[in-house]
């Protein structure tokens, strides 16, 4: 089959198509750099770099593709509540630009990558897919206004649609120099320059974090199992929940680094437990986790070492400087 891939330098983005890569199907993409690394796009696939709010060249970089993996996104939840356009134009514009130009293409399925931001704030975890989506920032909503959209859409106009629910996905290749995303990678970036990590809040956020290769398996299934159009699906692990102090001690003691976080302000907007059941993929689809959560930490550690700690990248801009601003974007502290 030929797929095509937005976001195809991002983290999600190359390793799916790395995926397809080896699986023997033809891998087209498209790119601007803005989330990911460029020496991210695999090798041997036709590569656009191009910007998903160009609507009248998607159409033709689809030509002749069956499935579109839809991985692009600014996806900053927490950034989002300062600057609001940049995420909302990068989340919903691009994501109806990606299905209309399938559409015009002639592509069969969708596989739509939206976020666990879309549960917002529930009475109970773990989340599943019958809860009615809260979101509670611009980007948990922009991720579920897309997601109607693509639905009105693809029912519209004969296109499946598969929406994948990732929740914090963690990994090699996950942009760890940028101080907007990336918890994991931003604590493993610090302490390797022997710097203090920073903690939102108190610290007992509680998350489940999945392992790039566990959220693969399961968008392979929901690229080419029959009889799943239109259907919702959390991805990744679920077994290992933490607080954001557990996950820093955890990183803490695979670098053997004595930590003492910095807790500042929690953001706005943040919600304080999220976690996602992985249920329904398990039972119809058999999914089963591989990785845990010290082997994915261990993996970005070695990337990170390889590739050398770097100072953080202050790339987006913020357009609401308001009281609320953390300081460490305010004043760069990262």
């Amino acid at each position: 089959m030929k797929i095509f891939i937005t976001g195809i330098a991002g983290f999600l983005g190359s390793n799916i198509a790395d995926k397809m890569i080896d699986m023997g199907h033809e891998v087209v993409g498209i790119d601007n750099f803005l989330g990911g690394y460029k020496d991210n796009l695999p090798k041997n696939i036709t590569f656009y770099e191009d910007d998903l709010r160009n609507l009248d060249n998607l159409a033709n970089y689809m030509k002749g593709c069956d499935i579109v993996f839809h991985t692009a996104c600014t996806a900053y939840e927490g950034l989002s509540v300062f600057s609001p356009s940049l995420v909302v134009e990068n989340t919903v514009q691009i994501s109806v630009n990606a299905m209309t130009a399938s559409i015009q293409a002639g592509v069969k399925r969708f596989v739509h990558c939206s976020s666990m931001a879309r549960y917002g704030t529930q009475d109970v975890t773990p989340f599943t897919e019958d809860m009615t989506p809260k979101p509670q920032d611009p980007y948990g909503i922009a991720k579920y206004a897309a997601e109607l959209l693509l639905r009105n859409l693809s029912e519209v106009h004969g296109v499946e649609l598969v929406v994948a629910v990732p929740h914090n996905i963690i990994g090699p290749r996950q942009k760890y120099d940028d101080p907007f995303r990336n918890v994991a990678s931003i604590m493993i970036n610090l302490m390797l320059q022997n710097r203090q990590p920073i903690i939102y809040g108190d610290g007992t956020q509680t998350r489940c974090f999945s392992d790039i290769n566990d959220d693969i398996d399961c968008l392979v299934k929901l690229a080419f199992t029959k009889g799943i159009n239109g259907e919702v699906f959390n991805i990744g692990p679920d077994e290992e929940e933490v607080t954001i102090n557990e996950l820093c001690n955890e990183i803490a003691n695979l670098l053997r680094f004595n930590v003492n976080p910095v807790y500042m302000p929690g953001r706005p907007q943040e919600v304080k437990h999220a976690t996602c059941s992985a249920d329904k993929i398990r039972k119809k689809l058999g999914y089963e986790t591989k990785t845990s959560l010290r082997d994915s930490l261990q993996s970005i550690i070695d990337y990170v070492k390889k590739r050398g700690p770097r100072e953080f990248n202050y790339h987006l801009p913020i357009e609401l400087k308001t009281d609320q601003l953390p300081a460490t974007w305010k004043d760069r502290l990262f």
